[in-house]
């Protein structure tokens, strides 16, 4: 049998999942670190903001969240419900501009339960997807090729963002 490693995947398996805390929730933290490339944000709005996800299911894989820390969706006022999905949009643009996938997942996980990784911060997923992106490596060894260094998609979804939606602030 061949063995396939994966040594990324530690990062996320030793990563503190404690989101209770607003300081240990990354959606509250990394807005303010003023460190966009190395924490993966691609864009900032007034309410909201978007940033690569660091354990993607695919190449592009962003996450949209509030900068405001709630776990609940109703609790959302209208300008973070409209910059939310208005950053759905632009995050389709910008994939569609750098990466052209056949396809695209967007959702959201509310609670443990739903699968949320980060369940006291709701966040939206935005997943580019192709044709046959679901191959031999996740189903029957557990792991992703990711053909590119998140630090490179991170500049090119970035400056897509900018060039294709004229919004960003």
């Amino acid at each position: 049998m061949e063995v396939i490693r994966a040594p990324w995947r530690i990062d996320y398996i030793n990563a503190n999942k404690d989101s209770d805390s607003e300081n240990a929730c990354i959606f509250c933290l990394y807005p303010t670190q003023n460190e966009d490339a190395d924490n993966l944000i691609i864009a900032r709005g007034e309410t909201c903001f978007a940033m690569l996800n660091k354990f993607p299911y695919s190449n592009g894989h962003i996450l949209i969240a509030p900068y405001r820390h709630t776990s609940n969706i109703t609790s959302l006022s209208d300008p973070e419900k409209l910059e939310l999905m208005s950053f759905s949009q632009y995050a389709v643009n910008a994939l569609k501009t750098v990466m052209d996938p056949g396809g695209f997942n967007l959702g959201i996980n509310l609670g443990k339960i739903a699968g949320a990784g980060i369940d006291q911060h709701m966040h939206l997923h935005v997943v580019p997807r192709w044709n046959g992106d679901t191959n031999f490596m996740s189903v029957t060894a557990e792991t992703k090729v990711l053909p590119e260094a998140l630090s490179a998609t991170q500049t090119k979804l970035a400056n897509a963002w900018q060039s294709t939606n004229h919004t960003v602030s």
